[in-house]
C-alpha cells in the first residue's frame, strides 16, 4: 500500500484507486505532468489556481535558491521583516484604491479567518453575512462562512453569528441588512464563485454590494483567493466593476506555485491597532514565501502585464470552444462559464433524458463529472477536477502561461468526453476502469452514434390520501443485470463486468429505480416505487455485516423520507437483514414477502404436476433449504398433499442442519395435527393423511410435537418424512424438488436430478443449473413465485418479466398497500400459517394469480411443453421392459 494511503488520507485514497484517478506524478514542468509510468498529462487544474506560472517555475526557484545564497533569514519575529515588507508594498502597489495594509498568513483559509476577526475588531459586531454555495476555507471559520451544509455539519459549524443570503442577488443583501445590518461586521463575498460551479454574478452585482455595504456600514470582504492575480484577465476579479473592497482575500498563485502564502489587504477603516497588536502567527510572513510571492508578482506585472494579457487571450479561446460545445450538445452540456482562466462546464444530464442509463443515477448522485474527470486523465490525458459545491461542473483553470497549442488540445479531449457523454456511451465511459475495457470498441470517431433510449412515462403520487404508497428493495441479482439496467454495459466480458461492479456498487447509493401505480378491482389504489440497493447477492452475503445493515438501513429511510408506508425486501435484502429482523425500527413497515411466495410457488407445484398428470399423493418432494423460511413454510404446505416430504439441510454444517431440520419436522408435524383437528381432511397416501391414524392422534395431545425427540416424530410419520443433508442421493430419487435457499451456485444439475422430475426453483439467483434445458429436456424446470398483477401495469422496469408480472414478494408488498395494512408482515425465519391463509384472501380479492408457467425467465411455449412432454414418453418407454 501507497504510504499516502496507509498513512495520509486512506479514505481519499481509496475513492481515487475507484476511480483511476490515483496516480504517482513524479515530475512536473510547466502545464505538464507525468507519472510514475513517464505518461505526460496537460494539466488544467492547477492546483486550483495555486500553479500561475505552471510546475517548478524557474523564476520562482531561483527566488528561493537566493534566500539560501544570500542566508538571509526567515523566522525573525519580531522585528522588521524585510522581504514581508518588501511584498506587501508591491501588493499594495498593483491593489485597488484605498487598501493600505497587509497581514500576511499562511493560507486561503487561514486569510478568512483573519479577515474576519479584523472586521469584528474594527466594527464592535459579531455577525458575519456571506453567501449560499460560497466557499471560502475549511478552518472552522471560514467553514462558518462557507455556504455548504455538507461541509460545515460533520464539524459543528457553522458556528453562532453566521449567516447568509442568495450569491449575485443584491436585493436579498439588501432584504437582510435592513432585516439586521446593525449586527453584521462584514459581508464576506467571492468575485466569482469558484467550488461554488464557477458562478459569475449579474453586472452590477458588485458595484450594489459595494453600495448597500457603505449605506448600512458594513465592512465589504472580497475573497479573491482563486480569483485574484491575473486569474480572470484582471490582475483582480473586483476590478472587473471598479469597486475597492475594504478588506481582499489573497492566496494560491501568491507562492507563485511552490510555497504557501496568504494576504489580508485591508483598508485604514478595518484595520485597528487591537487587530494588529493581537493578531499574529509564527510563520506568516516568512522570507522563503515572501521571496516567491515577489517573484510572482514581478511575473505578472513585467511588460506592463503581458501575461495577464495572454490570460485574456487564451481564456477567450478556451471560452468560445466550450460555447461550441454548448452549441453542438445542448442536450448534455448546459453551459459554459467564467472569465479569463476561470472556466467551468456545466453538464445537464438528467434520469428523465438518460432512461436506461447509468449516468443518469451517476448525475442524480454528484458522480458524473468525477467520472468524466477520471475519463479525461486516463483516455486522453487532460487533468480536471469538478468544483466542491457545483457538482455537475468540471472546472477549467490551466497554469496563466498555457499555450494555444495546449488549449485547442484541451478542448479536442473534452469535446470527445462530451460526445461520449451524449451517445449514452457508459461502457466507453468507464472503459478505462477496467482491464482491456476501452479496447473493446472501435475509433470514437468513426463508430456510429447509439440511438437513444426513449424515457417511458411514469406515474407520480396522486396526493390522494386513500392512495397507498409502497416501495419495495431491489438489487443486482447477477452481472446480466447490470446491462439491463444500461445496455451498452453488455459489450464489457463478465470479468470486467464483475470489476465494474465491485468499483461502482460501493460509490452509489441507494436509488430509485422505477415507479407504478397498481389499481384492484375493488378500486383500491397503490403508488409504489422500486429502489434499487447497489450490491449484488455475493456483496450482501460476503460483506461486513454492519457494512450490509447500514446500506440496506439506508434504502429504508431513503423510501420512507420519499413517503413509503409499507416496504417490501426483495431477493437477498431479506437473506441479509435476516428476514427483515435488522429492519424493524426504521419508523415504516417491513415485510419479506415471503407468505404468499409460499402460496404461489405450492400453486406452481400444483399446477405444473396437475398439466403432466401426476397425482401429488404418490409424488416425493424434496425441499432443498427446507431450513429458511420459504423452504420451511413451503415444506408445511406441501406435505397437505405430497406423498413424501424430504427436507434438506446445509451440508457444510450437519450437525446445526440436523437440529434445525428436527425443529422444521415439528413444525410440518404441528401444522398438519392442527389442520386435523380442525377436520380438514388431507388426500389419500399424502404426508397429512398419514396423520389421521390412531397412532398420531395420540401424539397430538402431546404440545404440538416441541416435546418429541426426532427419531420418535419421525415415527410418526412412517416414512413420509425424511431429514437430511445428502442432496444428491434425494434429488436423484425426487418427483418434485423445490429450491429455497441463498446459495450464490447451481444446486440442481443435469447429472443430479431424477428422469422426469418437476423443479421449482425460488432461488435469485437461480440454484437450478440452465444446462438442464439442453442435456435433460425430460426435466420440467419452472421458475416460483412470479405473479399476474391486476390489469397488466407496468412496474416501470420489466425485472426479466414481460409487463405485467411480478415477484410474489413484491406482489405481497403491494396486496398489504391496497388493504393499507402498515404492518411488520412475514418477518423472520418462522413465518406464521395463517398469515400465509391471508395472503391468498388478499390475492383472490385484489385479482392477483399465479403467472402462467415460466422456465428461466421466460413463459414456456407450447413448443417447450410438447418438449417436455415427449422426453418424458421417452424416459418411461425406455423404462418398460420389451415383450419377447
Amino acid at each position: 500500500m501507497h504510504p499516502f494511503a496507509r498513512y495520509v488520507n486512506p479514505h481519499l485514497a481509496d475513492l481515487l484507486a475507484k476511480i483511476d484517478m490515483d496516480k504517482r506524478f513524479v515530475r512536473g514542468e510547466g502545464c505538464r505532468l507525468y507519472d510514475s509510468s513517464g505518461r505526460a498529462y496537460l494539466d488544467l487544474i492547477a492546483s486550483y489556481g495555486a500553479l500561475p506560472f505552471g510546475h517548478n517555475p524557474p523564476r520562482i526557484w531561483r527566488a528561493l535558491e537566493s534566500v539560501r545564497s544570500s542566508s538571509e533569514p526567515s523566522f525573525v519575529q519580531p522585528s522588521y521583516l524585510e522581504a514581508a515588507g518588501e511584498l506587501a508594498e508591491r501588493l499594495i502597489a498593483i491593489a485597488p484604491a484605498g487598501l493600505k495594509y497587509v497581514t500576511f498568513t499562511n493560507s486561503g483559509a487561514e486569510a478568512t479567518e483573519a479577515a474576519i476577526k479584523m472586521c469584528r475588531a474594527a466594527s464592535g459586531r459579531r455577525r458575519i453575512l456571506a453567501t449560499w454555495n460560497s466557499f471560502h476555507g475549511k478552518t472552522l471559520g471560514a467553514l462558518s462562512a462557507t455556504g455548504r451544509a455538507a461541509y460545515q455539519k460533520p464539524f459543528g459549524a457553522p458556528v453562532e453569528g453566521f449567516d447568509f443570503v442568495a450569491y449575485g442577488d443584491a436585493e436579498a443583501l439588501d432584504g437582510a441588512f435592513n432585516l439586521r445590518g446593525g449586527e453584521y461586521a462584514a459581508f464576506l463575498v467571492e468575485p466569482i464563485q469558484g467550488e461554488g460551479g464557477i458562478v459569475v454574478p449579474p453586472e452590477g452585482y458588485l458595484r450594489r454590494v459595494r453600495e448597500l455595504c457603505d449605506r448600512y456600514g458594513v465592512l465589504l470582504v472580497v475573497d479573491e483567493i482563486q480569483t485574484g492575480l491575473g486569474r480572470t484577465g484582471r490582475m483582480f476579479a473586483c476590478e472587473e466593476e471598479g469597486i475597492s473592497p475594504d478588506v481582499m482575500l489573497l492566496a494560491k498563485a501568491l507562492g507563485g506555485g511552490l510555497v504557501p502564502i496568504g494576504a489580508v489587504l485591508s483598508s485604514e477603516r478595518a484595520y485597528t491597532e487591537e487587530f494588529a497588536m493581537k493578531h499574529s502567527s509564527t510563520f506568516a510572513g516568512n522570507t522563503l514565501a515572501c521571496r516567491a510571492g515577489i517573484a510572482a508578482i514581478d511575473l505578472l506585472t513585467e511588460d506592463d502585464c503581458a501575461l495577464i494579457r495572454n490570460v485574456t487571450a487564451r481564456g477567450r479561446v478556451l471560452r468560445s470552444g466550450l460555447d461550441r460545445l454548448r452549441e453542438r450538445y445542448p442536450e448534455v452540456v448546459a453551459e459554459a462559464r467564467g472569465r479569463g482562466l476561470m472556466l467551468g462546464i456545466k453538464f445537464s444530464v438528467s434520469r428523465e433524458d438518460f432512461p436506461n442509463c447509468l449516468m443518469g443515477v451517476m448525475a442524480e448522485q454528484e458522480l458524473l463529472t468525477p467520472v468524466i474527470s477520471s475519463y479525461l486523465l486516463n483516455v486522453e490525458r487532460l487533468r480536471v477536477a469538478p468544483t466542491l459545491n457545483g457538482a455537475d461542473v468540471i472546472r477549467i483553470e490551466p497554469p496563466l502561461v498555457i499555450g494555444e497549442g495546449e488549449c485547442e488540445r484541451a478542448l479536442e479531449g473534452i469535446e470527445n468526453a462530451v460526445r461520449v457523454v451524449a451517445r449514452r456511451d457508459t461502457a466507453r465511459l468507464l472503459g478505462h476502469l477496467v482491464p482491456g475495457g476501452f479496447d473493446t470498441y472501435p475509433d470514437l470517431a468513426r463508430e456510429p452514434a447509439r440511438p437513444h433510449a426513449v424515457a417511458r412515462s411514469k406515474p407520480s403520487p396522486s396526493g390522494d390520501p386513500a392512495e397507498a404508497r409502497f416501495a419495495f428493495l431491489v438489487h443486482p441479482i447477477d452481472l446480466r443485470n447490470y446491462c439491463e439496467v444500461d445496455p451498452s454495459l453488455s459489450a464489457f466480458s463478465e470479468g470486467a463486468l464483475r470489476e465494474l461492479a465491485s468499483r461502482w456498487n460501493s460509490l452509489v447509493d441507494p436509488f430509485v429505480l422505477s415507479q407504478a401505480r397498481i389499481v384492484s378491482p375493488t378500486g383500491a389504489s397503490a403508488y409504489g416505487e422500486f429502489i434499487a440497493v447497489p450490491r449484488t447477492s455475493e456483496e450482501l452475503l460476503n460483506d461486513p455485516p454492519g457494512e450490509t445493515s447500514e446500506i440496506l438501513k439506508f434504502a429504508v429511510r431513503l423510501a420512507r423520507d420519499r413517503g413509503a408506508r409499507i416496504v417490501g425486501l426483495g431477493a437477498y435484502t431479506s437473506v441479509a437483514s435476516h428476514g427483515g429482523l435488522h429492519l424493524l425500527n426504521e419508523g415504516v413497515a417491513i415485510t419479506t414477502g415471503n407468505s404468499y411466495t409460499v402460496v404461489s410457488a405450492v400453486e406452481a407445484v400444483v399446477t405444473a404436476l396437475a398439466r403432466l398428470g401426476v397425482d401429488p399423493s404418490r409424488a416425493t418432494v424434496s425441499v432443498v433449504g427446507a431450513t429458511g423460511s420459504i423452504g420451511r413454510a413451503t415444506a408445511m404446505l406441501l406435505s397437505e398433499v405430497a406423498g413424501r416430504i424430504v427436507l434438506i439441510g446445509n451440508p457444510r454444517w450437519p450437525e446445526r442442519a440436523r437440529r434445525r431440520l428436527a425443529d422444521v419436522a415439528r413444525a410440518v408435524y404441528t401444522h398438519l395435527a392442527t389442520e386435523a383437528r380442525r377436520g380438514r381432511v388431507f388426500p389419500e397416501g399424502s404426508v397429512g393423511h398419514s396423520l389421521r391414524s390412531p397412532r398420531a392422534g395420540r401424539s397430538a395431545e402431546r404440545a404440538e410435537g416441541d416435546a418429541m425427540t426426532a427419531a420418535s416424530l419421525l415415527e410418526e410419520f412412517r416414512g413420509s418424512l425424511v431429514l437430511t443433508t445428502e442432496i444428491d442421493r434425494y434429488l436423484g430419487i425426487s418427483d418434485v424438488v423445490v429450491t429455497a435457499t441463498s446459495s450464490l451456485g447451481a444446486i440442481v444439475t443435469p447429472t443430479n436430478v431424477k428422469h422426469g422430475a418437476v423443479v421449482c426453483d425460488l432461488s435469485r439467483p437461480p440454484n437450478v443449473s440452465r444446462r438442464i434445458v439442453d442435456e435433460r429436456p425430460d426435466v420440467l424446470a419452472i421458475d416460483g413465485g412470479v405473479v399476474a398483477l391486476p390489469g397488466r401495469p407496468s412496474l416501470g422496469w420489466d425485472f426479466g418479466f414481460e409487463t405485467g408480472l411480478a415477484y410474489a414478494c413484491m406482489a405481497e408488498t403491494i396486496m398489504l398497500a391496497l388493504e393499507h395494512r402498515f404492518e411488520h408482515a412475514s418477518i423472520g425465519a418462522d413465518l406464521n400459517m395463517d398469515e400465509i391463509g391471508y395472503m391468498r384472501q388478499l390475492a383472490e380479492k385484489h385479482g392477483f394469480r399465479l403467472a402462467d408457467l415460466r422456465s428461466f425467465d421466460r413463459p414456456m411455449t407450447p413448443v417447450e411443453w410438447e418438449r417436455v412432454i415427449a422426453a418424458r414418453r421417452r424416459v418411461r418407454e425406455a423404462a418398460v421392459p420389451a415383450e419377447d
